[in-house]
């Protein structure tokens, strides 16, 4: 008998190859998704194996109905942005930690085994030590990290309280093919591919020698995967990244190779609860769900400049 899941933000970046995985395991899977920021082309990989509900997840009918029936959840389903957060912070307090607080609530009522949560390094805000470990203390920046730590928290708790077994990821700058780089709002890496594909200077916030611990999709799914059946993860935080720290400067550069076009950025004044350096110790991933990044930094980026330049040439890029 096949396995069932439900993902929320299913037709987002990091939810739609999640879902693309999770059939080639052979789940049942359906999908939650207001398409605020979520793409239907991004399922077209997936097309009718998907039970697909378009709705907004703080809608508790809505919700319910998706996950009747569903063995796990992977909350994927956000706001992702400290920007936009800083802009509209009760919006996004409603969906990053209202909605997931609902999320759990709705799990532990239709029977779901498990619901594992996508949760942010930014919790760990700009304290200077590195690597960050999952034992120090969080010091949130912006309404965003605070919002994703309170679903931390919540997650520990109905472990605690309920025994509704819940995981949480803290991812570290994902990023891949189906990235959205056209928000003002949108991450580095598709803001600095477009931009050098289309012979433009990216900007950066900054000095640039700012760094992060890039994480390419599939390693972030592989983790989901994993977190949905280890027994010691109930409970837990774990950092998912790709292991290595890189500057912005230096990840132009890399792009500027890939690309094979000149790269000069427009530097601006940093913008308000980025934080300076990220950069992740996996022991306890390691540990608890044998998880190690399998794609490298420039794997991965060459994998992302195939897919923008497929797009930029009018061609299918799914």
């Amino acid at each position: 008998m096949s396995r069932r899941a439900l993902v929320t933000g299913g037709a987002g970046f990091i939810g739609s190859h999640l879902v693309d995985r999770l059939l080639a395991d052979s789940w049942e899977v359906a999908v939650l998704d207001d398409l605020s920021s979520g793409r239907p082309e991004n399922l077209d990989n997936a097309g009718r194996r998907v039970r697909f509900v378009e709705g907004d997840l703080c809608d508790e009918v809505t919700l319910r109905g998706a996950a009747e029936g569903v063995e796990v959840i992977f909350h994927q389903g956000a706001v992702p942005s400290v920007p936009r957060s800083i802009v509209e912070p009760v919006r996004t307090h409603g969906v990053n930690a209202t909605g997931t607080l609902g999320v759990l609530e709705v799990a532990r009522e239709c029977g779901v085994r498990r619901v594992v949560y996508a949760a942010s390094s930014s919790a760990y805000g700009d304290t200077p030590e590195l690597p960050k470990v999952e034992t120090m203390p969080p010091n949130p920046r912006s309404p965003y990290a605070l919002q994703k730590y309170s679903g931390e928290i919540y997650c520990r708790l109905y472990s605690e309280l309920y025994g509704l077994e819940a995981v949480a990821l803290r991812y570290f700058n994902v990023f891949g093919p189906r990235q959205d780089p056209e928000s003002e709002y949108a991450a580095v890496i598709p803001r600095f591919v477009t931009a050098a594909l289309q012979g433009k200077p990216p900007t950066i916030y900054g000095d640039g020698e700012q760094t992060r611990d890039f994480t390419f999709v599939s390693d972030a799914v592989e983790a989901n995967v994993r977190a949905a059946d280890s027994d010691e993860a109930v409970g837990q935080v774990m950092n998912v990244a790709g292991g290595r720290r890189t500057s912005l400067n230096e990840l132009l550069g890399e792009i500027g190779q890939l690309t094979g076009t000149r790269v000069e950025a427009s530097y601006q004044e940093a913008r308000a609860g980025d934080v300076r350096d990220s950069f992740a110790d996996l022991g306890r991933a390691g540990e608890l769900l044998g998880f190690r990044p399998r794609v490298s930094l420039r794997d991965g980026l060459a994998q992302t400049v195939e897919y923008f330049r497929k797009i930029e040439e009018g061609g299918s890029a799914r």
